[in-house]
């Protein structure tokens, strides 16, 4: 599992480890591994021309020792100075000493244009807000050029803690962080602009629980159920599904082919498209007597394609079973009736619909991904499950680590996708995994599934659906 940490708890390990060791030593060791990765990228060092992109901050100072390491193999090695009066002092000597040099932010843009890669060291985990106006020029400067940009720690104006990006960020192309993940490398709009993230250990020790974590295969294929020997249908769970509508059928499908591959042992619909259902999946257990006659379940879907019924979904909230709500059902349910609940309820609205949960506008939602998916669980006192580029997967309440999942390609964003996901998270609450568990699985497993599908190419819900057993096997294998 990968974890990340506030800035705060990041500093004070930083601190208690500085004081351990001898003086510049910690800073060696990133710079150390922020020059093998800058090296690893460029493939050949030797005669490659190299741009320091450097601050005031210990940031900058990473990056002048790395590029004092670069400039002993080989490359050409120029340090273009934001704020020259401030730049660290033992990085720049050490820069010059191995044949580097320094220059003006005046001359940081043609610098740029001629490079083979830029190092983005101008703002460390400490900066808020987007970059200043002086470095905004070079920024745009890199994202015209060829070069490679690599950031240090995370891009240059984005907010380590949110992933919130306000005004210019730096866009990398690999970003190298140090002793832990920092929330914006895992949460977007900031994750976007860090590419791909290398992780490099100097020793931290980091107490008490993460801001976020990130499930990976080994996490998820630990949660996932297996009937044992004595299992029937039943015992593995039923999961209800409460879906669609005559205007949209389809919706009730797509629910239920996620369902059914969700690892509970029986999928019972109610609705008013179960001819739809019963034609693609005959092996799905239906009925038209609404939701309090439809048998026992351990577990509800409902909303997808529902339309205007809001008597279904009142039903289905009153159920003494975890309920997940999606779509329809989010505008349906009466607000006080899901914080009311008693039985674990799972929330998975897109940025639209959080905003409309929350009465703000849908871009405070995309530019707030962690607080909005925090305030959700809060105030409806429910897990949800937050849809998107990065989905994020908040507990009941809003406290404790947030999940974030990014398996998920943009070919997903296709119509009914969302709905494949709701029954395969319902089908997991239904097999027994607590709401958080049953999400993040959820969503790791659709995301899996939607690029075997893809591999590249558009897909439909349908194609992810069918591609949920081969991410389950991928996982568990």
């Amino acid at each position: 599992m990968r974890t990340a940490y506030s800035v705060e708890t990041v500093r004070a390990a930083e601190r208690e480890l500085m004081a351990r060791l001898p003086e510049g030593a910690l800073m060696q060791r990133a710079a150390a591994g922020l020059a093998a990765a800058c090296a690893d990228l460029l493939g050949r060092v030797y005669g490659r021309r190299v741009v320091l992109l450097v601050g005031s901050g210990d940031n900058g100072g990473d990056a002048l020792y790395a590029g004092a390491r670069l400039a002993r193999r080989g490359a050409g090695v120029t340090a273009v100075l934001l704020n020259p009066e401030h730049a660290h002092a033992g990085g720049l000597a050490a820069l010059r000493r191995a044949g580097g040099a320094a220059a003006a932010a005046e001359d940081g843009q043609a610098l740029i244009g001629r490079a083979d890669l830029v190092v983005d060291g101008i703002v460390g985990i400490g900066g808020k807000g987007g970059l200043r106006a002086e470095a905004v020029p070079l920024a745009e400067a890199a994202e015209r050029s060829r070069a490679a940009v690599v950031a240090v720690d995370l891009p240059s104006g984005v907010d380590a803690d949110t992933g919130e990006v306000h005004g210019t960020a730096m866009r990398a192309d690999a970003t190298v962080t140090f002793g832990t993940h920092k929330p914006a490398l895992l949460v977007d709009p900031a994750r976007e602009h860090a590419g791909s993230v290398r992780l490099v250990d100097i020793g931290l020790e980091l107490p008490g629980e993460p801001v976020l974590e990130a499930l990976q295969h080994a996490d998820v294929a630990r949660l996932l159920p297996v009937p044992a020997v004595e299992s029937d249908k039943y015992r593995r769970g039923v999961v209800g599904v409460a879906a669609g509508s005559a205007r949209y059928p389809g919706a009730a499908v797509l629910a239920v082919s996620g369902a059914l591959r969700g690892g509970a042992g029986a999928v019972r619909y109610v609705g008013p498209a179960a001819e739809a259902v019963i034609a693609r999946f005959p092996e799905t257990l239906v009925s038209d007597q609404g939701p309090r006659h439809a048998g026992r379940v351990q577990a509800w879907v409902v909303g997808p394609g529902a339309g205007d019924d809001a008597g279904t979904v009142a039903e289905v909230l009153a159920a003494d079973v975890p309920v997940l709500v999606d779509a329809d059902g989010l505008r349906l349910a009466d607000r006080d009736a899901v914080r009311a609940r008693t039985a674990p309820t799972l929330m998975t609205p897109h940025a639209g619909e959080a905003a409309a949960l929350l009465g703000v506008a849908r871009e405070e939602v995309e530019g707030a991904r962690l607080s909005a998916v925090r305030e959700l669980a809060s105030r409806y006192r429910a897990t949800v499950l937050l849809k998107g580029s990065t989905t994020l997967v908040a507990q009941a309440g809003g406290d404790g680590p947030v999940r974030a999942n990014a398996t998920g390609t943009s070919w997903l964003a296709t119509a009914g996708s969302g709905d494949v996901l709701s029954g395969l998270a319902g089908s997991l609450l239904a097999a027994g995994l607590p709401p958080r568990d049953a999400g993040s699985a959820a969503a790791y497993l659709h995301g899996l599934a939607g690029r075997l599908a893809a591999d590249g190419a558009p897909v439909g819900a349908h194609d992810v659906a069918d591609a949920v057993p081969r991410a389950w096997r991928n996982v568990r294998g």
